[in-house]
């Protein structure tokens, strides 16, 4: 059997079809987590952001 930890308090949670909150200990840590979402806690952290393609081909009309 699986074991993993709950992402939000780091409690050991058995990986089966028996828990419905997996990978969570409880709806509560799941509830939190969704909260951290909600409120934009978790970001990815862009080093170079993509340029626009279409501000692209505006440049090449203009020129």
């Amino acid at each position: 059997m699986t074991v993993v930890n709950c992402p939000t308090c780091a409690a050991k949670v058995e990986w089966t079809e028996a828990n419905t909150f997996r990978p969570f200990c409880s709806n509560r840590c799941k509830q939190i987590d969704l909260g951290a979402w909600a409120e934009e806690k978790y970001t990815i952290p862009a080093a170079n952001p993509l340029d626009d393609p279409l501000d692209e081909d505006e440049k090449k009309q203009q020129h």
